[in-house]
Formats: C-alpha cells, structure tokens, sequence
C-alpha cells in the first residue's frame, strides 16, 4: 500500500529521482510532541509534593521520549533516491539524514522487489539485518534491492521502483561500455 505517489522526476536529462512517503509517521510525530508537552508541562506547573526527584525523573523522560520519537519519525516520513552519472545517493526525512551515497562502480546489478515490508526488516527506518543487507523502509510497497560487488544488498522503498531499476540498470550497461571501450 502506498501512502503517497511522488513519481519521477527529470529535472535534468542526466539525473533520475524518486521518493517514497509515509504519512503514518505524522501521527507518531505528533505523539512525540505530546510527550514533549507533558514534559513541559510538567516542568512549568508541577504541585507535586512527593519530592523533586520524582519531578525531574519525569519531566526528564517526557521530554527525552518527545523529543526521540520527533527526530525519529521526521527523519523517516520519506525517502528520495536519486540517481546521477556517478551513483545513486538515498536522502531520509526533511533535513536529509541519515544519507548514503554509493558508488555506481559499486553495484553490481538492481533487482525490483514489489513486497518491501517493515516488519521482514523489523521496522521503519534505516536497518541493517545480518543475513539480509541493509535497508531504508519507509512504508511497505515496491523497492529497489542494490546488489554490491562486496556481497552485500541495499534495499530503498521508492515509488516507481520498476522505472528505478531500469535506469540503474541502463547506467550500469553504460558505464560497463564506457570502461571497455578504454
């Protein structure tokens, strides 16, 4: 199922981009700031009167859980995947981070996966499993899977992902033509 269409991109000839959203993340971005708020809450107008330890335990922990929940799910509400002449670079949330950027002379081939799930990768977000690779899972759907000449896999949920693998594959034809014509 997918949350949001965001298509391709082709801003330059040169240049394939796509994206993936979860708008779910929204919803867990705004129970974080309903920790927060209780938190500050808490802090401003407290009367408790079972000691200060208690107090700030809490407050502490309400703003600490606000504040990981926040960061965490904003930093997972979409993906964008862009592929240039050089690599394919995988940007998360708004402010871009966690990023990764791999070489094209780093992969070995693309496959397309219809059925990315968070739970085969044991949740949203950016996630490695010993015997299956790394992953960046913002909702479940179609996916890109990078094979690597290392062995390993990478695999980005994105929109479009069919017409990702086509452009990565048509890349990879063409830097191998280029390297052999040397």
């Amino acid at each position: 199922m997918r949350d949001h269409l965001h298509g391709v991109q082709h801003s330059h000839p040169d240049v394939w981009t796509g994206r993936a959203t979860n708008r779910f993340q929204w919803l867990l971005a705004l129970a974080g700031a309903a920790f927060l708020a209780l938190g500050i809450q808490l802090a401003v107008d407290s009367a408790w009167t079972s000691g200060t330890a208690p107090l700030v335990m809490s407050v502490v922990g309400c703003i600490a859980a606000g504040l990981l929940v926040i960061f965490g799910t904003l930093a997972f509400v979409h993906v964008d995947l862009t592929l240039d002449k050089e690599c394919v670079e995988v940007r998360c949330g708004h402010i871009g981070v966690p990023r990764r950027r791999i070489p094209l002379t780093h992969v070995a081939g693309a496959e397309f996966e219809p059925h990315v799930t968070p739970r085969h990768w044991g949740g949203w977000g950016y996630r490695w499993r010993p015997h299956q690779g790394t992953a960046v899972v913002v909702r479940r759907g179609e996916g890109v899977v990078l094979r690597l000449w290392d062995g390993h896999t990478f695999t980005i949920t994105v929109d479009d992902a069919e017409a990702a693998v086509g452009a990565i594959r048509a890349r990879l034809r063409s830097g191998a033509t280029g390297t052999t014509a040397h």
